[in-house]
Formats: C-alpha cells, structure tokens, sequence
C-alpha cells in the first residue's frame, strides 16, 4: 500500500500576498503557479491539480493552459484539474483540451470532474442554476461516450445530439484517467461508479472517518455494475512548516479571511480560532504542521479510508508565494518519504 499510494497537491490558483501585503496580480499568481508545479515535480510529488474558478479571488479559470506550460517544463509530475466544472462546460471540448494536454505532457494528463461548489460559471455561460443537476447528469454521460473513442451518437435536452461522431484527438494509448470529485452523497458516489470512474472526495471539514462508508459504498457499486476496482483520492486543505507553531501562525489568518468570505456568501458563521485549532487537531480536515505532524495525520486518514490517492490543497487564501513553494519543498522531501514509512510499519487493513 506504501509503494501504491499516491500523494499529490492541489490549488485553486488562490490570489496570493505579495511582501508588502498586497495581492499580487492574477497573471503573477498563474507564473507563480509554473514555478510552483516545477517545484512540485523535482521533490518527487505525484500529482499536481489547478482547480477551475471564474471570481476575482482565484486565477484559474483555464486549468488546462496552465497545466499544459507545465507540461513543458516538468517530466514526471502527473497534471490535472481540481475540479473541471463539466456542468457549465461542453464535454466534447473538455476531452479535446485534456486529450491534447495527454499528448503535450508525454501521457501524463488526468481530469477531475465536478458539478462546482461555486456556481459563477453558471450564469457566465449562460446555464439555469435550476439544471443544475439534469446538466450534470447528462454531460457526465456525454463524457463518458466521447472518452470511450468510439463513434458517439447521443441525445439530451443540454446540448445538440450527435450521430456517428468522430472526436480528436484521441489519445496514443489507453483511456484519459477521469475520476469524479464528490462532496460526499450517496447519489455522487453512485453515480461516478456507475460510469467506472474514479472517486475524489473533499474532505475539507470534520473527522475523515465520516467519509469511510462512501468509500465502501463506491466499491460496493463499482461490482454491482461490473467494474473492477478503481482508485479512491482524498481531497484536503493544509500547509506544511517547520513547526506546527509556525504553519499554524502563517495560515490561520490566510484561512480565517478566505473561510469568512466564503462564509458571508453562503451564510455560515463567522470562523474563530477554536473551529481552526479543531480542524488541525487529530479529529480534523485541516492538515497543518510539522513535517511530521502532517505526515502522521495523512497516514492515518489513508488507513482510515484505504485511499490510493492523497492530495493536500496547499493554496488557502492569500498565503505568500514564498510560503507555499517552503510548504511544496517539505511536503515533498519530508512529508511523502515519512507517510511511506509509517504505512510500511502498520499497512492498511485490507
């Protein structure tokens, strides 16, 4: 299971600090992205993922363009999104841009389909929030069929059908890696093993325990519809320091202000430092410390879970560029080599 696991970083590009405080501009933050991912990919991490957003506090809206000048400067990382917002975008067009990716980057390219947490894609290109969920549906079906690489004939109500459609490019060998990002409902769940896809979870709140029925229920489903197994990812905010004292102090105040602004949106509490304390303590979502601190909770949400994928969303507010690429550097080179370790010494149950 230690050789197995993969262990991967995610970011949704967020705006960061520069040294005097203020927030550097969004084609700064997409360069510092570049080096970031390069960085990423000469300490050993297995996967990079840059989640779409179309708001003034993340940069990414294009996922695929910044992954693919990635592509060009890395040789081994694996390059995906976090998420690919399938149900304001058109699915032939998502496979084109990630099947030219695979081609660019030498067979390294994976997507993560989402439905959006966040919903400005949906107004910006023209969908009913009420679709929200027949859009989702329906193009994750489309998808599906294009990814195959056979002809697609397919009809809906979200798009125009297609008759004996042809897409390219099409990838050199095998199928594009595609795993489904849920939040945690049986009905998600379901349906990405209804597909064989693979499974993502965000766990980004409260113990990682809760999520281990889903990841039992996906296996189940993943049988009854006659897939062999698939991998299981977790998805999870944190940031790696010296100390815990140190990470702790550098990302509470770049987590309260993007936490609270999310917050005010969507009508949830103002975030204190006891929920922040809380969530990085052993019982939360929030993986921040030590190199070893950190190390210690991800082996033990991967036994938990028996997960094949570990990725910590290392962007979290306007946390400096020099910050992230200090908690890129140990993730890493101390991180990664421990978690191996101690799952080496207590392995996952089977």
């Amino acid at each position: 299971m230690a050789e197995q696991l993969q262990l991967g970083l995610d970011t949704f590009g967020d705006v960061t600090a520069a040294p005097d405080g203020s927030l550097l501009p969004a084609a700064q933050v997409l360069r510092n992205l570049v080096d970031q991912a390069v960085l990423a990919d000469e300490v050993g991490v297995d996967f990079i993922g840059f989640g779409e957003h179309h708001r003034d506090d993340f940069a990414v809206s294009a996922p695929e363009v910044v992954l693919a000048a990635v592509a060009a400067r890395t040789s081994r990382i694996h390059l995906g999104s976090a998420v690919t917002v399938l149900s304001s975008d058109d699915p032939v067009r998502v496979f084109q841009r990630f099947s030219t990716l695979d081609a660019l980057s030498n067979r390294r390219a994976e997507v993560i389909l989402g439905r959006g947490s966040f919903t400005e894609s949906f107004p910006l290109f023209g969908f009913e929030l009420g679709d929200y969920e027949r859009l989702f549906e329906e193009k994750l079906n489309l998808f599906a069929a294009v990814r195959s690489g056979e002809p697609v004939t397919w009809e809906g109500s979200t798009r125009a059908p297609l008759k004996d459609q042809q897409v390219f490019p099409q990838l050199e060998t095998g199928l594009l890696k595609t795993w489904v990002g849920v939040g945690g409902s049986p009905e998600s769940v379901v349906r990405a093993a209804r597909y064989g896809f693979s499974l993502m979870l965000a766990v980004i709140g409260g113990d990682p325990v809760r999520f281990a029925p889903f990841a039992d229920l996906y296996h189940r489903a993943l049988d009854q519809f006659g897939f062999e197994r698939q991998p299981v990812g977790v998805h999870s905010p944190g940031h790696v320091a010296a100390t815990d004292e140190e990470a702790r102090e550098q990302l509470w105040p770049h987590y309260q202000s993007q936490m609270n602004r999310i917050g005010r949106e969507r009508g949830w509490s103002p975030m204190g430092r006891a929920h922040f304390e809380q969530e990085a303590g052993p019982h939360g979502s929030l993986y921040v410390g030590s190199p070893e601190t950190v190390a210690q909770k991800i082996a033990s949400a991967v036994r938990v879970l028996g997960v094949d994928r570990f990725d910590l969303k290392y962007g979290n507010g306007p946390l400096s560029h020099a910050n992230l690429m200090t908690s890129i550097e140990l993730y890493g080179t101390q991180v990664i080599p421990r978690v191996r370790e101690l799952l080496a010494e207590a392995p996952v149950p089977a």
